[in-house]
Formats: C-alpha cells, sequence, structure tokens
C-alpha cells in the first residue's frame, strides 16, 4: 500500500505544489524505514498541526518519535498539515493524508497523536483528521479508527477542542507515551475493543483524560455549574505527568536533518524545563513544575552526537528561562572551547534583562552577534513589578550599553499591552523605553542603534493570575496601536515598532479560556475555510465572527468578561500547579502595586 500511495503522492501532488522539498520525507536520521510500519505491533503518527517548516522545528515532536522508534514493537511516522494548496490537490485527487517517513496512510495507525500547541492551529487539527478520513467527533469513530490523543500546553484547556479527542495527557510526554505504548500493546494484544481502551487508560493513568467520559452542565447566566465524571473509576481531578528523570530523558540526539529551510535549522537541545520565575501572565511558568536541569555533561554529550550527526552550525540552549540555568556560564564556555573551531555558532532565547551585566562578558566569545533579543514586556518600573517581571530601566540601560561596547549592533524588543490596571503612561513608555535604549548605543559608537519593538496583546491564561482578568476590547487595542504609530511618527529614529494582529489574539482569549461549546464554532468555522489561521495570509476574522454568529455564541463573552472569584473554570478538573487561593492573592497584589482599583469590586 505504501509503495502505491507513494507514488501517488510523487506523481499526482509534489510536481504541483509549492515547496515540494517538504513533503518528500527520508530525511537524514530518519528514523522509521520501509517495512517498519507494516510489521510494528503499534503504529503512531506524530502529528503536527502546522507546515513541516514550522513542525519539523519542534523539539516536543522529535522527541516523541525518537522515544516510540526506540521503542520495541512500535513504529512512529511523522505527519504534518498540508498547505492549502497541497489540501485542495490532495481532497482533487483522492489522496488520503500520508506519513512523511515512508508515505502511510495515516488512516492505518493505531495511535493519532497530535500536538496542540496554538489555538490557531485547532482547525489545522480537523484538516489533519478529515483527509485521514477519521470521523471529526470522537462520537462517530469506531474500531477501525486510531485512538486520537493530544498534549501540549494547549491541552492544558482542551475543553473548545474535547468533541474531537479521545483521550488528553496533561503534562510531559516521556513518561505518559511510553506508559500508553505499553497498556496498548497489553489491550491490543488481550483483545480489547477500542472504545474500552480510552475507557481503561483513563481509570489507570492519573493524567490521561477522556473528555467525552465527562458531562458539563451550566448555570443560566451561561457560567458552568458542575463537571461530572460518568464513570466513578475515573479520577475526579486530573493530575500532571511530571519527567521522573530529567537528566536522562529520552532525546533525539541523532536529529532529523530536513531537506528545505525551517524555522530553527538547528541543534536544539533542551537545557532546563520549567522556569523559577513567575511572570503573573506566564502560563508555563505556573504549569512546568518542578523544575528540571541537565548536567553540563550531558548536555555536552548530547550536543557532541547531535554535531557528528547533523553537521549544523548552530546549537540551540533551550528552555523557558535559560538565563536561569544555574551553569549557564560554564555551559557556555566549555560550549564554546570544544565548538568554535568548528564554526558552531551558540544561540540563545531572549535573556532576562537583570541577567544581561552578569552575562554579556562571556557572550562577547561565545555566542553570535547578529542581534540581542530582551523580553522587557512593560515599559514602567511599577508595572513590571506588578506582572512579576524582574527588571528596570536601570538593568535595561547598563546592560544595552555594555552590549553595544562588546560589539552588538541592534536589539529587539518584546512587549506586551493589556495588562490589568495598564496606564497611558504605559503604552507612552513603550515608545520612550525604546528610544532610549537605541541612543545609548549613540553614548558608545556615536550612532544610534536599530531597534525592533514588537508588541503584543494580553491573552489571559489558565492557571494563572491573569485567569480571572477580562481582556481589554479591540477597541482598546486599536487605540493603543494608533497612540504608538503617532508617537513613532513624532521624530525620525532607527525604532521600528510592530504590533500584533488584535482580532488574532482576541480569538485566542476566547479559545484559551473556552469551555467544550466553541467545537461548534470551531468545525463551523474549518467548513466555511478557516486554515493556518496562524498565517497572516489564510487568517481571516470575518470568517470566525460569521461561525460565532451561527453558533449563536457571543466571543466578547469569552474574552472580555471579568470571572467572578467563585466561578468554576473549564478546567477546573484538570490540575494545572498553584492552587486557585494562591493564584487569586496574586492577582490582586497587581492593583495593588500600580495604584489601580480592582474590577472584582464591581462584581456582584
Amino acid at each position: 500500500m505504501a509503495s502505491i500511495l507513494g507514488g501517488r503522492v510523487s506523481e499526482e501532488l509534489l510536481p504541483y505544489v509549492k515547496q515540494p522539498s517538504q513533503y518528500i520525507g527520508n530525511e537524514i536520521n530518519q528514523l522509521a524505514h520501509e517495512g517498519d510500519w507494516e510489521k510494528s505491533a503499534i503504529r503512531v503518527a506524530i502529528a503536527f498541526p502546522d507546515t513541516y517548516t514550522i513542525g519539523m522545528s519542534h523539539l516536543g515532536c522529535q522527541i516523541l518519535y525518537w522515544l516510540v522508534n526506540h521503542t520495541p514493537d512500535c513504529c512512529a511516522e511523522r505527519v504534518y498539515c498540508p498547505w492549502t494548496d497541497a489540501e485542495a490537490l490532495m481532497r482533487q485527487r483522492g489522496l488520503p493524508l500520508f506519513t512523511w517517513d515512508t508515505r502511510q496512510k495515516v488512516s492505518t495507525a493505531d495511535i493519532f497523536a497530535v500536538s496542540l500547541q496554538y489555538e490557531m492551529a485547532f482547525t489545522n487539527v480537523l484538516t489533519l483528521l478529515d483527509l485521514a478520513g477519521i470521523p471529526l467527533r470522537a462520537r462517530d469513530r469506531d474500531d477501525t479508527h486510531p485512538l486520537v490523543l493530544a498534549g501540549g500546553p494547549q491541552a492544558d484547556n482542551p475543553e473548545p477542542m474535547a468533541a474531537f479527542l479521545d483521550l488528553v495527557v496533561l503534562g510531559d510526554g516521556e513518561d505518559s507515551m511510553a506508559a500508553i505504548l505499553a497498556a496498548y500493546l497489553e489491550m491490543k494484544r488481550g483483545g480489547v475493543r477500542r472504545r474500552d481502551m480510552i475507557r481503561q487508560i483513563a481509570r489507570r493513568f492519573p493524567w490521561a483524560y477522556a473528555p467525552n467520559l465527562y458531562d458539563v452542565t451550566y448555570d443560566g447566566d451561561g457560567t458552568i455549574h458542575s463537571i461530572e465524571r460518568r464513570d466513578p473509576e475515573l479520577p475526579s481531578v486530573i493530575e500532571r505527568c511530571p519527567t521522573a528523570d530529567f537528566e536522562h530523558a529520552p532525546f533525539p540526539v541523532r536529529p532529523i536533518v530536513p531537506y528545505c529551510e525551517v524555522v530553527h535549522d538547528r541543534m536544539a537541545i533542551e537545557i532546563m524545563r520549567g522556569c523559577p520565575q513567575r511572570c503573573r501572565f506566564c502560563h508555563a511558568g505556573y504549569t512546568k513544575r518542578p523544575l528540571g536541569l541537565r548536567s553540563v555533561d550531558r548536555i555536552l554529550e548530547m550536543a557532541e552526537e547531535s554535531w557528528r550527526s547533523t553537521g549544523m552550525n548552530e546549537l540551540g540552549l533551550l528552555s523557558l528561562s535559560t538565563a536561569d540555568y544555574p551553569h549557564l556560564r560554564e555551559l557556555a564556555e566549555r560550549a564554546n572551547a570544544r565548538f568554535a573551531d568548528r564554526k558552531v555558532n551558540i544561540s540563545l532565547p531572549s535573556l532576562r534583562v537583570d541577567k544581561m551585566l552578569q552575562n554579556i562578558p562571556w557572550m562577547v566569545s561565545s555566542v553570535r552577534k547578529s542581534g540581542l533579543t530582551m523580553a522587557v514586556e512593560a515599559a514602567r518600573d511599577d508595572m513590571r513589578a506588578a506582572i512579576r517581571k524582574l527588571v528596570t530601566d536601570g538593568n535595561l540601560l547598563d546592560g544595552v550599553r555594555q552590549a553595544y561596547q562588546s560589539g552588538w549592533r541592534s536589539i529587539k524588543l518584546y512587549f506586551m499591552s493589556g495588562f490589568p490596571g495598564e496606564r497611558t503612561e504605559d503604552i507612552d513608555g513603550i515608545w520612550d523605553l525604546s528610544l532610549k535604549v537605541s541612543e545609548a548605543r549613540r553614548e558608545v559608537a556615536g550612532h544610534a542603534a536599530r531597534v525592533k519593538s514588537s508588541v503584543g496583546w494580553l491573552v489571559p491564561k489558565p492557571y494563572t493570575p491573569f485567569q480571572w482578568a477580562g481582556q481589554p476590547t479591540a477597541d482598546y487595542f486599536h487605540d493603543v496601536r494608533r497612540r504608538l504609530r503617532a508617537l513613532s511618527k513624532s521624530r525620525r529614529s532607527s525604532v521600528l515598532l510592530q504590533v500584533h494582529s488584535v482580532e488574532r489574539s482576541i480569538l485566542e482569549a476566547v479559545f484559551a479560556r473556552g469551555d467544550r461549546r466553541l467545537g461548534d464554532v470551531i468545525e463551523t468555522a474549518w467548513r466555511a475555510g478557516a486554515r493556518f489561521d496562524g498565517w497572516d495570509e489564510c487568517f481571516d476574522p470575518r470568517r470566525w465572527q460569521e461561525a460565532f454568529d451561527a453558533c449563536g455564541i457571543d466571543p466578547a463573552w469569552y474574552a472580555h468578561r471579568e470571572r467572578d472569584p467563585h466561578e468554576v473554570f473549564p478546567w477546573s478538573h484538570l490540575h494545572g500547579g498553584a492552587p486557585d487561593e494562591y493564584l487569586s492573592r496574586q492577582y490582586d497584589d497587581v492593583f495593588i502595586k500600580v495604584g489601580a482599583p480592582s474590577p472584582r469590586a464591581t462584581i456582584a
């Protein structure tokens, strides 16, 4: 079957699509080969609901791909979402969704494991299911269909996608996937039917959630009244799966080398999992607990094997907050000593500004100086204190001056607007601070630096102190954008301001804290043509508004409404980390620090 389907893909698809190199598979270090799929007892399709050029840079999927293919009797192959031109051709010519490795029909998998990384990829999940011939709704599947399993950060509140998923894994994927493979193999050999597998997995593992085995009831005002399990043997609260031994957790030390350019074309090593900081807007900072560290020796061992198997010229040292890795200086110096002669650059994600002064001296010789990226988030010291971003203007400007002295010429700053208690001076401060960062180079080199300031909009997330906050309206964000643009035109400078899509950020907020009633909206928008909503060239907010109207749902109720302190959330039965009592105190403290009235006082 694979050879027939593979031939059809080569003849009927590849010659007619943009960038056919992203569909060909058979890359260097690919683990699945011809015949592995057919002879394996368990076949897993590892699906990423975006393009190959995005998905190949996702370390989580590579880890699961590596783990499954190093498990006896198991085979994993990769699946990405075909771009719109490829999807149209596949539908026109009756080509089913295929795996990238050896072009197997995805419908022949035992497990379809999809990574939910981003709210705007929800419709792409439906595209993958439909092209594979898997019914969209879990209730319509039978024993001939794969188990549809989801994980990733958006699985922390999977309720908008509940109707489309059989099982959801909360927490980390390494130990949970290994446990599911063992359980599935045992049940398959024991003749357990698919529907019973779902129930048994959900009973056996405290981190496995079967959303369709739980019932949600609502009060007259639309809020949730209760979330009840149908089976008393199911857990009432789903826990998170931690990684027991992060130092030795499965890791792809021979990563796949793509044939075409991808977003992050580098060796990527996760040096730390979790973040010791708890910025009040950051979902990952509250849910990725406890903190996991890899030793310097282990990281260098992994980097050496990755380089020998790929020859790549960039090594990414990744974590949520790389500057907080306790051995970062030693790691960078030893990595540079080992790889500098091989012309391998070390890249770091954005560094915390309060760590700049202590990090810049060794960064001069260890890290490429194409540009420095810093997440400032807010423009004033008191607002940064309110969101627990440990940065002051003094830290920032001292740090960038030293960076300029050390050879950096350009800086990228990340800001966010829409924080609770935000004031006009916080908005104006974005431009003022960007200008100061640019002008700071004049003291060093006689001319200003190129500064790119990216301004995003707050999307309140579950499991954070802002889970109660109403997101500001579109009118508010558009006013902020106009104000910033007016400021940027007031004088010539080397600062470039960029702002995110307002409509997309509001849609993100709808789904981030949404419930399972939104499943109808997602399917309606998808049937109307919604695809790749994270891409500017595809996103159409009118299509989504029409879907909300058709389903009789007001998106503003989900995005902009301040939650009652005692409201039952769609994720209240899913354990996220910090208790609500703690998060509530943290939310109240935001308004104290900026001297603003709390909106809770107006909630009846």
